[in-house]
């Protein structure tokens, strides 16, 4: 699944590669990863009256999550929604908020490969000669205001969908195994905000498959041990001291 993301990019890319309006000032810092349990704030664009960047947080607090205790409970899973249950299954929280759709923009994307030897491989994957590329999403506003300011809080989640070839080779293991996240194209990006997409319209867009030719994809060091936030995370290790793919 998708837990690990970066944007290391300056956020008024979003407004040139969507072609909308600059956000206000956000109080965004570009970051080489985070984590999804960390629940940070991240640049997402919603439709809402017209396209407007925000900063939602990772991780969908859904309308029965109404008590502290029920969000700690519950929040830890809701970082990735799986495609197959939007629109078919009726009983999902994710059909019944498939029409709060969203843009989460990245800069890249992190997944763990099994080499053996019960070891783990970190990749960073990226689309080429892109700044920024975005991921489907989903989002929903809190039900419990934020008890600071009052305001309603956004959360988002990232779409997933079964693996390109790529992916599949370096997600390869896990209970979530040969999954990756649903990147769309600029084109599908702006249908995926539209707000008269029928659900015969959200299911084309998930069918999406994109290339694994438009990828680019290289090992790095461990993203699970605390260090410095910057571009030394995306180091590509150097060949020969892991199996290729």
């Amino acid at each position: 699944m998708c837990y690990d993301m970066s944007f290391f990019s300056n956020i008024k890319l979003i407004s040139d590669y969507l072609n909308i309006k600059p956000a206000p000032s956000l109080d965004f810092v570009p970051t080489y990863h985070k984590v999804a349990q960390s629940f940070v704030k991240w640049p997402v664009v919603v439709n809402e009256d017209g396209c407007k960047i925000k900063l939602f947080e990772w991780g969908v607090i859904a309308d029965y999550m109404n008590t502290p205790e029920k969000i700690k409970e519950y929040r830890t899973s809701m970082a990735n929604a799986r495609s197959e249950k939007i629109v078919d299954d009726k009983r999902s929280v994710w059909h019944r908020i498939r029409r709060n759709r969203c843009l989460v923009f990245t800069t890249g994307f992190y997944e763990h490969r099994d080499i053996g030897g019960k070891k783990k491989l970190p990749y960073f994957i990226k689309v080429k000669d892109e700044p920024i590329f975005c991921f489907a999403g989903l989002y929903n506003y809190s039900p419990l205001p934020d008890s600071d300011t009052g305001e309603a809080i956004g959360t988002f989640t990232v779409i997933t969908r079964s693996a390109n070839p790529l992916m599949a080779r370096i997600h390869n293991a896990g209970p979530n195994s040969h999954r990756m996240p649903l990147i769309l194209s600029r084109e599908l990006a702006l249908k995926w905000l539209d707000e008269n997409l029928t659900d015969q319209g959200i299911e084309k867009i998930l069918a999406f498959e994109f290339p694994e030719n438009k990828l680019d994809a290289w090992p790095v060091n461990t993203i699970r041990r605390q260090k410095a936030d910057d571009e030394s995370v995306i180091e590509k290790l150097t060949e020969g001291t892991y199996p290729a793919l």
